[in-house]
């Protein structure tokens, strides 16, 4: 069931449904299970239009210092640790900079005036948004000062209540996948519609789910095909902070930016819009990888994968093989799966807690008993295994890779090769074979100047390159 603080109280709040609704369809969950919302759908006390768009909170343009969560001292110091590399500046150029509406920023500037931290130089027009400013003497020494306690000079953090709230009202908990969408993410993949049926509602229940099997039938694939089919975009912050200390979130190499339009809604530019984050790690995950990675030289902190996969999906791939002791792996996951959040630690020694909410994939080759305890796999809702596909499955799977590649597909080799290596060797089918056979033939054709081709020649190459004798 969903926490009625993450839901319940928040509708209630926005008067989307009253507090009286809200206890008869938390009774209703109780008696009949279902996510929150299904329930008060299901009787009438919301539609579900309004229930999406509760769902898709843009963060509010802030009207005041206040909104923002900072201290106009703060956002002050932000600013003169920009214009130190800025030359000559104005104001709408700075309120891009700290991604801040021009009326806050303005009223930062006044400070800076004020302190004579900066001065007008010039001004193409009578309007102050015209006005050229330049650091003086004294604004380039309070800079040196500020940037040797930290420096960080990007868009301005929001608060770590906001972010909260934020990330709450995005949850993977509430996402709706259609069997219509899934299958359209897997439209790629020969994949069975038994497992098919069983990926659907593990996806959509925002669950843990382990997925294990014999190597190179798919496991990674689907985990990201997964990703492929959470739907809608989320709000990412730029960065956010925590007792005085930053911590940068938006990572272009893991959060896709939604192209804004004029249509968009309009939004505090400190949080951009993104595609629900995929984020995949293998053997090189380490504790130190989920802990807050603090830079000692620019004095503030990154943060870890997990907190940069919220609203999304986190897939750990090939688990057992970390460089790391496996129980103390999963040890640290025990609690945020359950509790759906997690707990970081500033280097000051201060503990705070963050949401952990995101679709975890722990995919593994390795035999599931022999490699985690029965606690654990308890609280992995959804357990599914990847095994050999079927001969029609890797049929299927063979003529696909011959289409991407353009390579005509022969049923009479095809055939050869079934017969004369797979079943006189006896050899497992597996899903990526078909993928490894042609990308041999094609880089012999690419070597010899030729064009691809399935031949017998060619599959008794591929065969001899691809297993070791």
């Amino acid at each position: 069931m969903e926490n009625i603080d993450l839901l319940g109280t928040k509708l209630v709040e926005k008067k989307l449904v009253s507090e009286e609704q809200l206890q008869i369809a938390l009774e209703r969950q109780r008696m009949s299970g279902g996510r929150l919302g299904y329930n008060l759908v299901s009787l009438g006390f919301i539609n579900e239009k309004d229930l999406a768009e509760f769902f898709k909170r843009v963060p509010p343009v802030p009207s005041s210092i206040e909104d923002t969560g900072l201290s106009l001292s703060y956002i002050v110091d932000l600013i003169n640790k920009h214009v130190v590399l800025m030359g000559e500046f104005t104001i709408p150029m700075v309120a891009d900079k700290v991604k801040l509406p021009i009326p806050l920023v303005d009223t930062a500037m006044e400070v800076l005036r004020r302190e004579r931290f900066i001065e007008v130089k010039g001004a193409d027009q009578l309007y102050k948004t015209s006005y050229k400013f330049a650091l003086t003497d004294a604004g380039r020494n309070r800079a040196a000062e500020l940037l040797n306690v930290c420096r960080y000079a990007g868009p301005a953090p929001v608060t770590l209540a906001e972010y909260r709230k934020q990330i709450e009202i995005q949850t993977v908990m509430n996402i709706i996948i259609t069997p219509e969408q899934f299958n359209n993410a897997f439209s790629h993949l020969v994949i069975s519609d038994l497992l098919l049926n069983s990926l659907g509602p593990a996806a959509s229940s925002g669950r843990a789910i382990f997925l294990y099997g014999p190597p190179g039938n798919g496991k990674t694939t689907i985990a990201e095909a997964i990703g492929r089919a959470l739907p809608g975009d989320v709000y990412v912050p730029h960065a956010i902070v925590v007792g005085g200390e930053i911590i940068t979130v938006f990572d272009k190499s893991v959060h896709a930016p939604v192209r804004q339009t004029e249509d968009s809604p309009k939004c505090d530019q400190r949080w951009v819009s993104v595609k629900r984050p995929t984020v995949m790690v293998g053997g090189e995950l380490t504790m130190r990888t989920l802990d807050l990675d603090f830079n000692p030289i620019a004095k503030f902190y990154e943060a870890p994968l997990q907190l940069k996969a919220n609203n999304g999906l986190f897939i750990v791939d090939d688990l057992g093989r970390q460089h790391m002791d496996i129980d103390t792996l999963l040890n640290r996951w025990i609690v945020p799966l359950a509790r759906r959040t997690d707990l970081l630690t500033l280097h000051t020694g201060r503990k705070f807690e963050v949401p952990f909410d995101q679709l975890v994939i722990f995919a593994t080759n390795l035999d599931p008993k022999d490699l985690v305890d029965m606690a654990f796999l308890r609280r992995m809702r959804y357990k599914i295994k990847v095994d050999h596909p079927s001969p029609d499955e890797y049929r299927k799977i063979f003529i696909k890779v011959c289409k991407s590649n353009n390579i005509e597909f022969k049923g009479d080799v095809f055939e050869h090769l079934m017969d004369q290596y797979y079943k006189r060797m006896d050899v497992r089918l597996s899903s990526c074979q078909p993928r490894d056979i042609i990308d041999h033939i094609i880089d012999d054709a690419y070597y010899r100047g030729h064009t691809p081709e399935l031949t017998t020649e060619k599959i008794a190459m591929s065969w001899d390159n691809l297993f070791v004798k």
